[in-house]
């Protein structure tokens, strides 16, 4: 019954590491967010220096521009991520199924052994 037990020790690693790369995931899409919402303070502010807002005015900063651009690959990234976050869960999910079950046989096991 050694193998048993050995799988529920996998299956618990598997959950406890689909949980762990779901956490990153979830941590790198605040600081995304966070930079994103700084780089947009930052291109209010040149903006109001300058007196131009329109991106396409030949004088926008040249800052600004850059600022706008970047901060529009954080929200492509943070897109994508969410996408991935959605995969992540499905498979803590999965993870979390396969961990109960074989507890579950675990235990079952462990109860006919002491019956025996």
């Amino acid at each position: 019954m050694k193998s048993r037990e050995s799988l529920v020790r996998l299956k618990g690693f598997q959950v406890t590491e689909k949980r762990r790369q779901l956490q990153q995931l979830q941590l790198m899409m605040s600081e995304f967010e966070r930079m994103s919402k700084d780089l947009e303070n930052q291109i209010t502010v040149e903006e109001k220096k300058s007196g131009i807002t329109d991106p396409n005015h030949f004088a926008y900063p040249t800052f600004a521009k850059a600022a706008r651009q970047r901060a529009d690959n954080l929200q492509t990234s943070i897109r994508e991520l969410k996408v991935q976050q959605e995969a992540a869960e499905l498979g803590l999910e999965e993870a979390e199924a396969e961990y109960a079950k074989a507890a579950a046989l675990e235990e079952r096991d462990g109860q006919m052994r002491v019956r025996a």
